[in-house]
C-alpha cells in the first residue's frame, strides 16, 4: 500500500490512485488550453484581412459577433459536458475536447464567409467547453484538500506560460513564415495547421496520460436552471453577490485583452505605419505578451495578498488597478508609444488580480451545501461579462475609437469598485479574522 509520502508530487498531496504522470498531463492540459484559447481570438485580425477581406471598420463588430456566439455555445456545452465527465470520466471528455478544437483550428482559415467562420468557431467552442469543464474538475480529482491552493496556484502559472507561448511563438509564425518566402495566405494556412497538429497531439496525450474515471462531481454537473436558482439565492450573502459582479469584470477583461488589444495594434500598424498584417500581428503579440507577462508575475502576489488581508480589500485593490489600467487607454492614440506599455502593465495586473481575488472570495463564501451552484453561477456571471464585452466592445471599437472597449470596462470596474468599498466599510470590524475561510458576510 502506497504511503502518503509516496503520493506527493510537486509539493502536492495527491489523491488516491493519482500518479505523477497524471498530474503532469493535467498541467500540460492547462498550458495548452490557454494557448489555444488565446490563439484563436488574437490571430483573428490576420484572418479577417488576409483571408476574408473584411474592411477594418467592421473588424470590431465581426470579432464581437464571433465571440458572442462562441460564448453562448460554451455556456450550453459546459452544461452538457459536466454531467458527461462525471459519468464517463474526465479522460475521454478532455481528449475529445482537444481533438474537436484541433478540427476547428485546422478548418478556421478555410472559411470563405463570416457565416462559415462562425460555424467553425462554434465547433472550436464546443471543444474548448469540454476541456474547460474537465480542467475545473481535475483539480478536485487529483489533489487532497490541503494542497488545493498550491495546485490552483500552479495551474495559474501554467496558464500564464501557455499565454506567453501563444504571443511569443504562435502569433509570430505568420511573419516568420512570410520572411521564409511564403505568401500571406500560405503562411496563414501553415500557421493554423501547425497549431491544429499540436492540439491533436495534445488530445491523444490526454487519452493516454489522464487517470481513468473520476473522483469528485464537477461543479458544472447541475442543470443551468438549478445553478441559476441556487446561485441567486446564495447572493443574499453580500460578498457572494460582489464576487458575481467581480467575475463579470474579470472575464470581460480577459475577453477585451484577448480580442481588442490585438485588433487595435494590428489595424494601427497596417493603416498608419505601413506594416504587413503578419508583422503587425507579431508586434501586437509582443505588447499583449507584456500584459500577460505582468499577469504571470502578478498572480502569486495577488494570491498571497488575498490570503493575508481581508479578501474584499484585496478585490478592491485589483479593481482599482484594473479601472486605472483600462481607463488610461483613452489617452492613447498611437498603441506603439511607451504609454501603451504602461497601460499593458496595469491591464495585465488588473486582469489577473480580478480573476484571482474574485475566485478566492467566492470560494471563501460559498456554502458547502450549494458550493457547486455558487461556483457555477460565478462562472455564468463571467460568461455574461464576455457576452457584454463582445457586443458593446465591438460596437465601440468600430463606431467610437479603438480604446472604446477598454474605457467601457474601466467604467464597469469602477462601478464594482465603489460597490466593494461600500461593502467593505459596512462590514469593517465585524470579524477578527476576515480572511478565514467560512467567515460569514
Amino acid at each position: 500500500m502506497a504511503t502518503q509520502q509516496e503520493r506527493r508530487f510537486l509539493g502536492l498531496s495527491l489523491a488516491e490512485n493519482v500518479t505523477a504522470p497524471n498530474v503532469l498531463t493535467f498541467y500540460f492540459a492547462c498550458l495548452t488550453a490557454i494557448m489555444f484559447a488565446s490563439f484563436i481570438p488574437q490571430s483573428q485580425p490576420f484572418l479577417l484581412t488576409e483571408f476574408l477581406n473584411i474592411p477594418q471598420e467592421r473588424h470590431g463588430m465581426v470579432s464581437g459577433l464571433l465571440n458572442f456566439w462562441a460564448e453562448i455555445a460554451i455556456i450550453i456545452a459546459v452544461a452538457i459536458f459536466g454531467p458527461l465527465s462525471d459519468r464517463f470520466g474526465r479522460r475521454p471528455v478532455t481528449g475529445f475536447g482537444f481533438l474537436v478544437m484541433s478540427a476547428g483550428i485546422a478548418l478556421y482559415p478555410h472559411a470563405s464567409t463570416v457565416g462559415e467562420l462562425l460555424i467553425i468557431r462554434l465547433v472550436y467552442a464546443v471543444g474548448l467547453a469540454a476541456v474547460t469543464t474537465t480542467i475545473v474538475a481535475l483539480v478536485a480529482d487529483y489533489v487532497q484538500d490541503d494542497s488545493r491552493g498550491r495546485a490552483t496556484g500552479l495551474q495559474g502559472v501554467m496558464n500564464g506560460v501557455g499565454a506567453m507561448i501563444c504571443v511569443f511563438l504562435l502569433l509570430q509564425l505568420p511573419a516568420i513564415l512570410q520572411r521564409g518566402g511564403a505568401s500571406a495566405h500560405e503562411a496563414g494556412i501553415q500557421t493554423y495547421s501547425i497549431v491544429a497538429a499540436i492540439s491533436f497531439i495534445t488530445g491523444i496525450l490526454m487519452l493516454t496520460g489522464l487517470k481513468a474515471g473520476s473522483r469528485a462531481p464537477s461543479e458544472h454537473s447541475e442543470s443551468l436552471l438549478s445553478i441559476a436558482r441556487n446561485g441567486l439565492r446564495a447572493a443574499r450573502d453580500a460578498r457572494i453577490a460582489l464576487a458575481y459582479g467581480a467575475s463579470f469584470v474579470a472575464r470581460g477583461n480577459l475577453m477585451i485583452v484577448g480580442t481588442f488589444f490585438t485588433l487595435w495594434v494590428t489595424n494601427y500598424g497596417t493603416t498608419e505605419m505601413g506594416m504587413s498584417r503578419a508583422d503587425a500581428l507579431a508586434r501586437a503579440g509582443m505588447i499583449v505578451g507584456i500584459a500577460q507577462g505582468c499577469a504571470l508575475m502578478g498572480a502569486p502576489l495577488f494570491g498571497i495578498m488575498a490570503d493575508r488581508i481581508n479578501r474584499v480589500r484585496a478585490l478592491i485593490i485589483a479593481l482599482l488597478v484594473s479601472a486605472i489600467g483600462y481607463g488610461s487607454t483613452i489617452f492613447i492614440h498611437d498603441p506603439f508609444t511607451p504609454g501603451m506599455i504602461v497601460c499593458a502593465v496595469l491591464i495585465g495586473l488588473g486582469e489577473i488580480g480580478c480573476i484571482i481575488t474574485s475566485g478566492v472570495l467566492v470560494a471563501q463564501q460559498a456554502p458547502e451545501s450549494h458550493r457547486g451552484a455558487v461556483i457555477g453561477f460565478f462562472t455564468l456571471s463571467g460568461a455574461v461579462g464576455i457576452l457584454v464585452a463582445s457586443v458593446v466592445g465591438g460596437y465601440l471599437f468600430d463606431t467610437w475609437r479603438a480604446s472604446g472597449p477598454f474605457v467601457f470596462f474601466s467604467i464597469v470596474a469602477a462601478l464594482v469598485l465603489v460597490w466593494a468599498i461600500l461593502l467593505e466599510r459596512r462590514t469593517a470590524g465585524l470579524e477578527a479574522q476576515p480572511h478565514t475561510i467560512g467567515d460569514a458576510a
